[in-house]
């Protein structure tokens, strides 16, 4: 027989499976780890589905001074291993997959599909995909990246104790970024493309009080060079009047033009707030939806740290255990009051 081919019907599904588990990790980093952990010691049996870039941010952070128990300074990849080895240690089971569509209508239990086909069947959801600073991609940024340009002051700063730092962006997140190095530097300039701040006046006011920072107007970074150390040595800026281009020699820069929530994948199936960022009931990881819990940066925008995120996924592991104790109360309920009629009609 003649015809076109039905690539639909010749697609090779012998790889794909169907996993079941009473809870399913969507997102790997601080906060899934945590959050598998926690839930293997309950017994949970979680399923972590790791996604694009497993351990989520820190495996792009070469230093790490901030996260308790660690005199040393450690190193960010290195930790997320351990945290991943530890959770696979106590029972948790790692798929290298990336969740591609949520069914999260009617309740527990809910379904997941993966970029490999697989299907995933929960009782319980934890999300957490996490959220990816903002960058100006512009040249010498990525190369330059832990090198002395990066996107988190409060994680880095330390590391410029004394020296001259820039800050890029003109919100909140900048000028709270830039007011935060103070702490750590007397020479900090805030480069902004606008010739005024975006940021809530009270913030405005500390920084034009600042001793320490000088703000630099219409001025865009066209580049990041580094020095004759292979470290970042200074930028290249353009004035966004005049076109005319000039250099500031800095030993740090830290691009703060904000950061996007991973939570494409739940427009429409879960609220949001106007950044993007899933919205929980306040103190806790809940969502509205019973039985599906949000941890770290994909619902946090203010924090944004590991430990953090950490003991947020330690939340919602827990309530995950509580919300999976209550369906087995409610099915034993069911079950007795079906029963009950028979025995009646026994009498």
């Amino acid at each position: 027989m003649g015809g076109k081919t039905n690539l639909a019907l010749t697609k090779d599904t012998t790889a794909m499976a169907t996993h079941r588990t009473k809870m399913l990790i969507i997102g790997s980093g601080p906060a899934g780890y945590s959050a598998a952990i926690y839930g293997a010691r309950a017994m949970l049996e979680p399923i972590v589905v790791q996604g694009i870039q497993p351990g989520g941010q820190l495996t792009i952070t070469t230093e790490v001074e901030n996260y308790p128990g660690f005199r040393d300074v450690i190193q960010g990849p290195w930790l997320m291993e351990e945290m991943k080895a530890q959770a696979e240690h106590v029972g948790t089971k790692m798929i290298w997959d990336t969740i591609v569509d949520v069914d999260l209508e009617g309740g527990s239990p809910f379904r997941a599909v993966g970029d490999s086909g697989d299907e995933y069947i929960a009782d319980s959801v934890v999300i957490a995909t996490g959220a990816q600073a903002k960058w100006l991609g512009v040249p010498g940024e990525q190369e330059l990246g832990g090198k002395g340009v990066s996107a988190c002051a409060t994680c880095d700063g330390f590391f410029f104790r004394g020296k001259k730092v820039a800050v890029i962006g003109g919100g909140n997140t900048a000028v709270e970024e830039a007011l935060y190095l103070t702490n750590h530097s007397d020479d900090v300039t805030l480069i902004h493309r606008r010739a005024e701040l975006r940021s809530e006046k009270i913030l405005e006011n500390r920084l034009m009080a600042s001793d320490k920072i000088t703000p630099l107007w219409n001025k865009t970074v066209e580049s990041f060079e580094a020095g004759e150390n292979g470290t970042l040595g200074h930028l290249v800026l353009k004035d966004t009047k005049t076109g005319e281009t000039s250099t500031l020699e800095v030993d740090g820069a830290f691009v703060a033009i904000g950061h996007a929530p991973a939570t494409e994948l739940f427009k429409g199936k879960l609220e949001m707030d106007g950044g993007g960022y899933l919205v929980t009931e306040p103190g806790t990881p809940k969502t509205a939806i019973p039985g599906v819990f949000a941890a770290g940066d994909v619902m946090d925008h203010v924090y944004r740290q590991a430990v953090t995120a950490a003991g947020v996924g330690c939340m919602a592991a827990l309530d995950a255990e509580k919300f999976l104790a209550t369906l087995v109360f409610d099915e034993a309920g069911d079950e007795a009051d079906t029963a009950a009629p028979q025995t009646e009609a026994a009498e």
